[in-house]
């Protein structure tokens, strides 16, 4: 059975979905998942084994360029892509009027989120066949829910992310211990203060002597990162980085601090002690997924204090040391 899975964006929407495929992966081994993504997170689809190839769409930047001819040449070349992989079905999972337009392209039989479980819920009409998954649960119960409707099985009791990282994310050069602070997020009013960074970090230097690896995705958040590191010597900040190279890069670390971002989220999904920052949004809604290992802080307008960050992190790096 050939299937095309369609999950286009955003990072945290993919990451979400991972468990899924894990599940899919242990109960119907048969399957041949393909995953039609936004080209800017495929890499996120690349990390799952179970994913036989990834078709890379550029949506975002196509609906800007619609008056041009090669836009719709390239949309055509990715339609003619799909077809000839001759799908048994599709099933989109993201519950959007784009997504179910493309989901379409496949020219096959598309399945999704009935009327009253979409996010868009006129989606939910284009479909097939649709399934009920209760709103209210976490995008990753609610995947998991979805995906075990569409092939016919009961949804396993253990929750995996299953993640690999390919080895064309490999780093260079990494030392054996390191930390990973992920200080940029999408909106300033989720940023954590710089001192309390600060403080943080001088407190993990302190306690093993190890360096701690600063990522940013775009100038702002290079020019913050080199901030604090001008501060601190044992702060290093990252190379430009793409998604299999970050996904590289916290794999290996020893324990991952970072506000509200898609990083933290695939941090997370490699099973990574992780410690979640929250200033402005409600973790319960767009937390990590909570482990011995992974800790989410602070709430809407509830700054955690560095030492409570501090403290949890070390109990989330004992909790998964005992577990090995």
């Amino acid at each position: 059975m050939k299937i095309l899975l369609v999950r286009l964006s955003s990072m945290g929407d993919l990451i979400h979905t991972l468990p899924a495929v894990s599940d899919l992966s242990r109960m119907r081994p048969d399957v041949e998942l393909h995953w039609l993504s936004e080209a800017g997170f495929a890499d996120i689809a690349r990390l799952h084994p179970f994913v036989k190839e990834v078709h890379a769409m550029r949506w975002r930047q196509w609906r800007k360029q619609l008056n041009r001819a090669e836009t719709w040449r390239e949309i055509g070349r990715l339609k003619s892509v799909l077809q000839r992989q001759q799908f048994d079905f599709v099933l989109d999972s993201q519950g959007l009027m784009k997504s179910a337009l493309f989901a379409k392209t496949a020219n096959a039989p598309v399945k999704g989120l009935d009327f009253n479980s979409a996010r868009e819920r006129w989606a939910a009409l284009t479909y097939n066949q649709t399934y009920a998954v209760p709103k209210g649960r976490n995008a990753v119960w609610r995947n998991r829910a979805l995906f075990a409707q569409a092939f016919g099985y009961e949804m396993p009791a253990e929750q995996r992310f299953g993640l690999s990282v390919p080895p064309e994310g490999r780093l260079k050069d990494l030392p054996e211990h390191y930390y990973v602070a992920l200080h940029a997020t999408s909106r300033d009013s989720k940023l954590w203060p710089q001192n309390h960074w600060l403080e943080l970090l001088q407190k993990l230097h302190d306690g093993s002597g190890s360096p701690v690896y600063l990522p940013w995705g775009n100038e702002t958040e290079k020019l913050r990162a080199e901030n604090i590191a001008a501060k601190l010597p044992f702060a290093r900040v990252c190379d430009k980085l793409n998604l299999l190279q970050a996904a590289f890069l916290l794999d290996n670390a020893a324990g991952v601090i970072g506000v509200d971002t898609g990083l933290l989220h695939l941090a997370n999904a490699l099973n990574t002690p992780v410690v979640g920052i929250y200033t402005d949004t409600d973790p319960a809604k767009t937390g990590v997924q909570v482990s011995p290992w992974a800790v989410n802080l602070g709430n809407v307008a509830q700054i955690p204090e560095a030492e409570e960050v501090y403290q949890s992190l070390l109990s989330c790096i004992r909790a998964k040391s005992e577990a090995v």
